[in-house]
């Protein structure tokens, strides 16, 4: 069975004040799923920026997040396939880029 495709709201989800998502957050992680580097990049991003939180919570946030998930990287065919989708619908690269992905290593859908 293919895996779900894990957004960084998904791990934000997991720091929030809203119990009922962070629950659903931690079930959704616990089934694992693919998360990719460029995910990773925007939950330190807004760990650090908007959270203020201290480099040792966000390494320990990460290493949960990898011992649940498959992590993929971001490749040159992944990018040139969301620049071409992103030019023809006029989405955000970003956004396009999680689904080149999930469509390349097949996985059954994107969770945000």
């Amino acid at each position: 069975m293919s895996k779900a495709f894990i957004d960084s709201n998904i791990v934000l989800y997991l720091l929030s004040g809203d119990a009922a998502k962070a629950d659903r957050s931690e079930e959704i992680l616990a089934d694992g799923g693919v998360i990719s580097v460029q995910v990773l990049n925007e939950v330190v991003s807004v760990c650090r920026r908007k959270l203020k939180m201290p480099w040792e919570e966000i390494e320990a946030l990460l290493l949960a997040v990898k011992a649940f998930c498959d992590i993929q990287p971001l490749t040159v065919a992944s990018h040139e396939k969301a620049v071409e989708i992103a030019k023809r619908f006029q989405f955000i690269v970003l956004r396009c880029q999680y689904c080149c992905l999930c469509s390349l290593i097949r996985c059954r859908g994107t969770v945000f």
